[in-house]
């Protein structure tokens, strides 16, 4: 699985009406850089759809942090709190805004995101029109390399001038657009950075180009600028926009992607509900003219017999009425049951083991007195009552049901 991290230029650079190239890093789930490039992001959507995951790293003259101290408060009233935390230092109305803040730290305060939310609604929705399966939106001034009582800082050549970013702690950081001119943009981020030491982040091109222009200026170093840096403080920053959009957000390209397949399942269901209520209602009418053909059947044998019970439980047991009172005796009446028992009982050497015998259910229930018979005798009497057409079982020790065997029942 990947995530594809792109840096989006400053909304001055694009209001310009400057072609917009957008730096982008294909990182995979161990934090391996697989692919890297600046490519306009209309340029993006194979890779967008293909990543399990999109961060956009948004600039920083686009988004305003502020530190403010807020009561404790559960997410849901701390979201619904955020606009009247925040009116007294925004410009405009907190409405149009889209607000997002980070945890609590040791002094109580929080820092607060603010982003225009129509111009971050155009980004995010274009993402999700390309494919992008999940999205998150980082301050991009929160993506610089954190250290403790110094700034990190990075100068992004743009299509347009240079984007200038700075982290002045874990939580704070701000970002202007200047135009291309690298010895007033070094003065400007000395200006900014007040007496800290400054770490400045470029590309190797311009690091070459601004080593002289750096010597002049006090308490600057230069490093090399890597899209690694970006990679590890972007999934520490502790803050995402995406979120705060609602129904505008990463949330919504989800429906979207299962939509059809919800459609579907649902014609599916549909389709397998209907088919099985014709074929319920085919076999309800096929029982109904079976019952009525046999209940026609047993009218016609026995025209003047009420019918009280099942049609054809009836008619058995009028056959079997019929045969008894003919003097055919059926397999699995007393009659014969106790006497081919007897007959098979004769070939074990005692025969005073019989404690109860019972007739129930068609069968003949023998209890046998303890310690009277083995497994041989058992054996034996088995093999006999084969021979008659009978079946021993022995649901318990100690108890016998004798039976017709199967295929001798009449």
């Amino acid at each position: 699985m990947t995530t594809l991290f792109i840096r989006y230029p400053a909304k001055a650079s694009v209001d310009s009406g400057a072609a917009q190239t957008c730096p982008f890093a294909l990182v995979g789930d161990g934090g391996n850089l697989l692919q890297q490039g600046s490519a306009p992001l209309g340029n993006l959507a194979d890779l967008v759809a293909s990543s399990r995951r999109v961060v956009l790293l948004l600039a920083a003259p686009d988004t305003t942090l502020l530190r403010v101290k807020a009561p404790p408060l559960s997410a849901a009233k701390l979201k619904a709190a955020l606009p009247a935390l925040v009116e007294e230092q925004v410009l405009g109305d907190p409405a149009d805004c889209v607000l997002a803040a980070t945890a609590e730290d040791s002094e109580g305060l929080r820092t607060v995101a603010v982003v225009q939310r129509a111009w971050l609604e155009v980004l995010v929705k274009a993402l999700l029109a390309q494919g992008a399966h999940s999205v998150s939106v980082v301050p991009s001034q929160l993506c610089l390399p954190f250290q403790p009582g110094a700034v990190s800082a990075t100068l992004l050549q743009g299509d347009a001038g240079f984007d200038l970013i700075l982290r002045q702690s874990q939580f704070e950081g701000l970002g202007l657009t200047l135009p291309a001119q690298p010895q007033a943009a070094l003065q400007t981020l000395r200006a900014l950075a007040g007496d800290q030491p400054v770490t400045l982040y470029l590309n190797q091109a311009q690091k070459a180009h601004f080593e002289s222009l750096a010597a002049e200026i006090p308490h600057l170093t230069l490093e090399e600028d890597q899209w690694q840096h970006w990679v590890a403080a972007a999934r520490s920053a502790g803050l995402d926009l995406a979120p705060a959009l609602g129904a505008s957000g990463s949330s919504a390209r989800a429906w979207q992607r299962w939509r059809w397949p919800l459609r579907i399942a649902v014609a599916a269901l549909l389709v397998n509900v209907v088919g099985l209520n014709i074929e319920w209602m085919r076999l309800k009418n096929e029982a109904k003219a079976v019952d009525q053909a046999m209940k026609q059947t047993f009218k016609s044998v026995y025209p003047k017999e009420p019918l009280i019970a099942a049609p054809l439980d009836q008619m058995n047991r009028n056959i079997r009425l019929a045969k008894a009172n003919s003097g055919e005796v059926g397999a699995d009446e007393f009659v014969n049951l106790s006497a081919g028992f007897g007959e098979a009982l004769s070939v074990l050497p005692r025969r005073d083991i019989i404690a109860t015998l019972e007739y129930k259910d068609h069968a003949l229930v023998v209890k046998v007195k303890p310690n009277t018979v083995d497994a041989a005798a058992v054996a034996q009497l088995r093999s006999a009552l084969t021979g008659r057409k009978l079946d021993l079982q022995e649901p318990t020790p100690g108890s016998w049901k004798i039976v017709p065997a199967a295929g001798g029942k009449s």
